[in-house]
């Protein structure tokens, strides 16, 4: 982690849950902006296929916690 990193998450830190809620929104926005466009399309009818075939009932559906604990035996 860089000095400036380190710096700023140390003062972070100190703010107010509300203000620290407000900062990792804005940094995630920043992110965002940032993102190539055609990942961004490539994505947005990624999630539009998977939705369809989730409402046409096409979809295997694994709850999460079985999902948490497969990764979790995965890495021990």
């Amino acid at each position: 982690m860089s000095t400036l990193l380190e710096e700023l998450s140390k003062k972070a830190q100190t703010l107010t849950v509300e203000e620290r809620a407000q900062l990792a929104q804005e940094l995630l926005e920043s992110v965002d902006r940032d993102i190539d466009p055609d990942v961004q399309a490539a994505w947005e009818v990624e999630i539009a296929d998977r939705v369809a075939k989730y409402e046409r009932g096409e979809a295997k559906l694994i709850p999460a916690e079985d999902v948490f604990a497969a990764a979790r035996r995965l890495t021990q």
